[in-house]
């Protein structure tokens, strides 16, 4: 039996993937890898070609992460504080590969999206949050991306009204072409423009050497009197580069661009490429930034991207806050693709809907339903909310996103490991080592993060009290765990062979997870803090928007 997709015949088999769309051939932006193209990659060309026709979902999740929301934390980390605070920026990198490696292999080898597979393996409560917490967020994110495309339309001295409602059209039109590789290409082309932070940066020219210095030793600006500030300026740094929607996306772009487990080692080198080129963004961002502010009276007095472009032009010259400008309006729309696809495609995931960019608008009307009416909402909200509510949101939003990492973290890790999901792609102990602490770390951040909004006049040394009980507890943890393994009964290892070819078997035959009582009491305890937590944010920023 054989189904028909863009003129494509594609046997059928009893696979995981909810949607045939998501099989054939793989018609990326820049190349085409046909279904029945099974030859070996034998020479540099022939790599080079397979390359290119995979890269998209890696570069497109890494970009995306530098959108509107991005421009305004490293803005605000280079204006505020210099170059101080690029260490965090060398610290994430395993962080992005790690996670997104994860959603990598999760995408290609089980063809079901990530909130799916939540709902599926963890039950309906679980799901629900995943879901709810997705929605709630990207609607906020998306928000911010349309307020970064006010930023610089005023500053280009466009009208605000026709700017949104042009970049809406835009981005509504780019995904209702009905073919994933045109939708891919824009995409991808608005990947190229974000390179424009790199001849600001040689335009400014801020110091490469201080630079280098600030990348590799970690430092604290501002004493002890500010580390409450400068701990929710880096909460905020790990919201905008490690974000909850970049996994959701990421496995959901990889499942529809129809990449399987034979092409893992082409798209960890997208993801790579992806990865260094929003560590350099960043990087330029805080660097040209500090440059242009420093000795100044806008040094430490941040207040939005825009304004981080007149600085620029003050400094280095009107074409400099052009591009800035420019730059910041490329990089929010390429945000709200990448945030609006993620809404949809979950939603897609967990309702059954057909949710393919290769089909066209009539053959999944729910999903470019979705897809198209946040965007229109986001519009709208930016064009009748005033202005300093939305500063506050485009900050609000980075810390809420790091507020709610750690729970997606956990349900990603625990995927990670279910060998009815993954089989002979499941995690080993160093990943899961690796991955268990970065949790830890992001709880820790929160409880700062939390603490400083019930408390805020919180002092530095409340503050390190936290991490260094933080710290305590997560040893003890790590020694439990470690003893537990050493103890228990041997598990089977992985067996490895054969896993270029093997695929989730469909989701009605495994069996789900039997949960441990302490899984249980612990995931529940974490779901129930960040909860509170979130609230809590919420809160703060509706006061600091009355004036209160």
């Amino acid at each position: 039996m054989t189904t028909t997709i863009d003129d494509t015949k594609v046997p059928t088999p009893r696979t995981a993937v909810l949607d045939e769309a998501h099989l054939g051939d793989i018609k990326g932006a820049l190349g085409t890898i046909k279904l029945d193209d099974t030859a070996p990659r034998t020479g540099l060309s022939a790599k080079l070609k397979t390359l290119l026709a995979i890269v998209g979902p890696g570069l497109i999740v890494m970009v995306g992460d530098n959108d509107a929301g991005a421009f305004s934390t490293y803005g605000n980390a280079g204006q505020n504080y210099g170059t101080s605070l690029l260490w965090t920026l060398l610290l994430l990198v395993p962080v992005l590969y790690v996670n997104q490696e994860m959603v990598l292999r999760l995408g290609a080898v089980t063809g079901v999206g990530h909130a799916r597979l939540i709902l599926e393996r963890f039950g309906k409560f679980w799901g629900a949050f995943s879901v709810i917490d997705l929605f709630l967020l990207n609607a906020l994110t998306l928000v911010t991306e349309f307020i970064g495309i006010t930023l610089a339309a005023g500053y280009l001295g466009l009208p605000k009204a026709g700017s949104v409602v042009l970049a809406a059209a835009i981005i509504i039109a780019s995904a209702f072409t009905g073919s994933f590789q045109r939708f891919e290409r824009i995409a991808v082309a608005l990947c190229a423009g974000s390179l424009l932070l790199i001849p600001i940066y040689f335009l400014v020219h801020p110091k490469t050497s201080q630079m280098a210095h600030d990348f590799v030793v970690p430092n604290m600006p501002g004493g002890t009197g500010q580390l409450a500030t400068v701990m929710l300026l880096i909460i905020s740094i790990v919201g905008t580069t490690v974000a909850p929607w970049q996994l959701f996306f990421q496995q959901s772009y990889v499942i529809d661009k129809r990449i399987t487990p034979r092409f893992m080692k082409y798209e960890k080198v997208d993801l790579w490429i992806g990865i260094v080129i929003v560590i350099v963004g960043a990087a330029a961002m805080m660097g040209f930034t500090a440059a242009a502010f420093a000795g100044t009276d806008g040094f430490g007095n941040f207040s939005d991207a825009g304004a981080v472009a007149k600085g620029l032009a003050d400094h280095s010259g009107k074409l400099v806050g052009v591009l800035f400008a420019i730059a910041l309006l490329d990089a929010s729309i390429i945000g709200a693709f990448a945030v609006s696809l993620s809404t949809a495609y979950a939603i897609g995931d967990v309702f059954g809907m057909k949710h393919s960019l290769h089909r066209g608008v009539g053959g999944a009307k729910g999903f470019y339903a979705i897809y198209a009416g946040i965007v229109a909402a986001a519009a709208a909200i930016v064009l009748v909310a005033d202005d300093h509510t939305l500063g506050l949101l485009t900050q609000g939003v980075q810390v809420l996103a790091g507020v709610l990492l750690p729970s997606a973290s956990v349900f990603l890790l625990l995927l990670c490991n279910d060998k009815q999901v993954l089989g002979p792609w499941s995690n080993g102990p160093k990943t899961n080592a690796f991955t268990s602490a970065v949790v830890g770390v992001l709880v820790t951040l929160s409880i700062i993060l939390t603490a400083s909004v019930l408390f805020p006049d919180i002092s530095s040394q409340a503050i390190l009290d936290i991490m260094a009980g933080c710290g305590v507890v997560g040893v003890l943890a790590a020694g439990f765990a470690f003893t537990r393994r050493r103890t228990a009964t041997a598990e089977d290892p992985i067996d490895r062979t054969g896993r270029d070819d093997w695929r989730m078997p469909p989701l009605e035959t495994l069996t789900r997870p039997v949960m441990s009582t302490g899984r249980k009491i612990g995931m529940g305890a974490l779901r129930t803090y960040l909860l509170i937590a979130m609230i809590l944010v919420v809160i703060k920023l509706v006061q600091t928007a009355l004036g209160h």
